[in-house]
C-alpha cells in the first residue's frame, strides 16, 4: 500500500483527470478499502481542496470549480508519460524540437529526485521517417489553426495540396470536426455543402486567416472515429482504405500484439493478458490469416463475414 502522501497526490490526479469518479472506481485504483478513500478526501480536504461528494447509489467524488492544483503534481507513470510526449513530440511536429528539449530540462530540473530518475530512464532517440509513404512532422502553426477550429467549432478555409504539392483550386471552407493522429500522420474529418464528409491530411492543408464563422456539429455516419478513418476512402488521402476491417478480442498483452501487427491497426489494452485488435486486409481471409500468425485464442467481435472466414479456413486447415 503507498503512503498516505502519496496516495492522496495520486487521488488528487486521478479527481483532476475526470469531471467525476464513483467511490469504488477510486478505491479500485488506489488499491485501498472506500473507507480509507473516504480519509483520503477528508485529508485533501483539509489541504484545501474542494472535493465534492455526491451521495446516493450513484453518487461519487468531483474537484470543484476553479481548484488550483500544485506545480508538477506528477506520479511515477505521469512524469514517465511526459518524459516520452515531449522527446517523441518532434517526430510529427516539425520546429519543436528546441522547445520540447527545454520544456524537458526545466521539468526535470525542478522534480524531485525520486522522479528525476525515472524521467532519465526513458531517454530515447526519435528518428523521423522520410520515406515516401510517411508524411513529414507537422507546422506546428498548421497544427494550431486546425485544432483551434475544431476547439472553437469555427468554419476553417484553407488551401489544399495535391500530392505533387500543387494548390487545389479553389480554397475550400469546411466545418472541421475532428483532429486525428493515426498511425504516424496527422487528420482532418471535416463536412462540407460540396464534399459532405471528407478527410484531410493535415500536412497538406495551408490555413487562411481564421473565419471566426460557427457551425453546428454533426454527428459523424459511423459515431467510431477510428472505424470511420480506417475505412473511409475519400479523395486518396485516407490511411487504409481496406476493402475489409475487422477487430477481435485476443488473448495477448497488447504491447506483444502492437510489436508484430501490421502497419495502420489498432491495439487497444483490455487487461494485463488481452487486447482488442482492429486490422484491415484485401479480404476477411486475409485477416484470419494475420490473426492466425499470433498464434493465441481470439473472439471475433464484428463483422459476421470475418466470423465465418475463420470458420471456414479453420475447417480446411483440418481437412489439410
Amino acid at each position: 500500500m503507498a503512503t498516505t502522501s502519496a496516495r492522496a497526490l495520486k487521488l488528487l490526479s486521478l479527481l483532476q483527470s475526470r469531471r467525476e469518479w464513483s467511490g469504488p472506481e477510486l478505491s479500485e485504483r488506489l488499491q485501498v478499502s472506500t473507507r480509507t478513500l473516504r480519509r483520503d478526501v477528508e485529508s485533501l480536504r483539509e489541504l484545501g481542496y474542494p472535493v465534492q461528494t455526491r451521495l446516493g447509489p450513484d453518487g461519487g467524488y468531483r474537484l470543484g470549480a476553479g481548484t488550483s492544483l500544485p506545480p508538477l503534481l506528477f506520479d511515477d507513470e505521469q512524469a514517465v508519460a511526459l518524459a516520452l510526449a515531449l522527446q517523441t513530440a518532434p517526430v510529427t511536429v516539425s520546429g519543436v524540437d528546441e522547445g520540447a528539449t527545454r520544456a524537458l530540462t526545466t521539468l526535470t530540473q525542478v522534480m524531485p529526485a525520486r522522479l528525476r530518475a525515472q524521467v532519465e530512464a526513458v531517454r530515447v532517440t526519435a528518428i523521423r521517417n522520410y520515406w515516401d509513404f510517411a508524411a513529414p512532422p507537422i507546422d506546428p502553426a498548421v497544427l494550431k489553426a486546425v485544432g483551434t477550429a475544431v476547439h472553437r467549432e469555427h468554419l476553417l478555409r484553407f488551401d489544399y495540396l495535391g500530392p505533387d504539392g500543387s494548390r487545389q483550386d479553389p480554397p475550400l471552407r469546411v466545418e472541421p470536426h475532428h483532429l486525428v493522429l493515426w498511425a504516424g500522420r496527422w487528420y482532418l474529418i471535416a463536412h462540407s455543402r460540396e464534399a459532405d464528409w471528407a478527410i484531410y491530411r493535415v500536412d497538406r492543408i495551408r490555413p487562411s486567416d481564421p473565419t471566426g464563422l460557427p457551425f453546428t456539429r454533426k454527428a459523424l455516419p459511423d459515431p467510431d472515429v477510428r472505424r470511420y478513418l480506417m475505412t473511409r476512402h475519400d479523395r486518396g488521402d485516407t490511411p487504409a482504405p481496406w476493402q475489409c476491417l475487422g477487430t477481435v478480442v485476443i488473448d495477448l498483452p497488447s504491447d506483444v500484439v502492437a510489436r508484430w501487427a501490421p502497419g495502420g491497426s489498432v491495439v487497444e489494452r483490455i487487461g494485463p493478458q488481452q487486447s482488442r485488435f482492429t486490422v484491415g486486409a484485401w479480404s476477411w481471409a486475409g485477416i484470419a490469416g494475420i490473426l492466425a500468425t499470433f498464434d493465441a485464442d481470439f473472439t471475433v467481435v464484428e463483422p459476421d463475414e470475418l466470423r465465418l472466414a475463420c470458420r471456414r479456413i479453420g475447417r480446411r486447415l483440418d481437412h489439410a
